[in-house]
């Protein structure tokens, strides 16, 4: 999601080394698809929290970038990430 957003900032004007990243996303995406979130009954059901941020690190764009994540067991429950 990360790889995205960030090639995403530069739709109005894709250079050739964008679209080598889309298509590295894009391929990841497919090597990727027998992958999944499996939650067990009677499992492990600690909830960990993790949290970043990069306060008005990007030097083209002085935003700040946040994200968090929960895992519940061994999967993420909820997820975001915001610029």
């Amino acid at each position: 999601m990360y790889g995205v957003s960030l090639i995403c900032r530069f739709m109005s004007c894709p250079t050739e080394s964008h679209r080598l990243a889309a298509k590295r996303i894009l391929r990841y995406l497919k090597d990727t698809t027998e992958l999944e979130i499996f939650y067990k009954k009677g499992g492990c059901t600690n909830l960990v929290a993790y949290t970043d941020s990069d306060f008005a690190g990007d030097l083209d764009d002085p935003r700040s970038t946040f994200g968090f994540a929960f895992l519940l067991g061994s999967g993420a429950v909820p997820w975001s990430s915001k610029k």
